[in-house]
């Protein structure tokens, strides 16, 4: 386990997330233009937005995860090897779920 509280970081994510979330949903949510070019260039730049909505979610699924094992006193263990979460991932990464050797191994 880690002394690292990861909490505030984790609270700031969730936040960040949820913001390009609504906003990528709310451009999502515009009309297109009436001119066929331009709407097949609109259409276009709609499927780039779902890919970034999905990578917001993706991230705020990430830092519930992450929550969870607040909660169960397993956050700062690998969910792979059950070994130390070296500290500074964890400063940069607060939401990981590997140590970096088997997140080598995974991706």
């Amino acid at each position: 386990m880690t002394e690292f509280d990861p909490r505030p970081a984790l609270d700031q994510l969730a936040a960040e997330y949820s913001k390009r979330a609504e906003a990528i949903r709310r451009d999502l949510g515009r009309s297109h233009s009436p001119d066929f070019a331009e709407q097949a260039q609109q259409r276009q730049n709609d499927d780039v937005l779902r890919a970034l909505l999905a990578e917001a979610e993706a991230g705020m699924r990430l830092v519930g995860l992450a929550r969870l094992r607040l909660a169960d006193g397993s956050y700062g263990l690998c969910a792979r090897c059950g070994e130390p979460i070296e500290e500074r991932r964890l400063h940069a990464l607060p939401a990981a779920e590997n140590c970096l050797r088997c997140a080598g191994e995974v991706g």
